[in-house]
């Protein structure tokens, strides 16, 4: 794959997470505004399970989003598309579904 392809991807991927991880948090503090206020009988385990999956989709956001920015170092360094762990080369289909990709299928798949 091309620079100027991965740039586009890397771009592209970037706006796509800043943009769900902005419109997350507000989302995670109202929750939690909401179930902080008096008069609410409602099961608080329910308002905890919920502000527990709301932070895990805005911690998992993050983890992608520095993904992303590693992604982008590699392709500064002269190394994305290739495996971080072997050194083997991604394919472009790979780079094209999941352009801040770090190891090949096989490599992702041994864990």
């Amino acid at each position: 794959m091309d620079n100027e392809r991965a740039r586009e991807l890397l771009k592209a991927e970037r706006a796509r997470v800043e943009d769900l991880l902005a419109r997350s948090d507000p989302a995670v503090r109202a929750d939690r505004e909401a179930a902080n206020e008096p008069g609410d009988w409602a099961d608080p385990a329910v308002a905890l399970t919920a502000e527990g999956v709301d932070q895990a989709v805005v911690d998992s956001l993050r983890e992608r989003l520095a993904a992303i920015e590693r992604a982008e170092g590699r392709l500064e360094e002269g190394t994305y598309g290739k495996s971080v762990r072997s050194g083997v080369p991604i394919p472009d289909e790979r780079l094209e579904a999941d352009p801040a990709a770090e190891l090949t299928v096989e490599e992702a798949q041994q864990g």
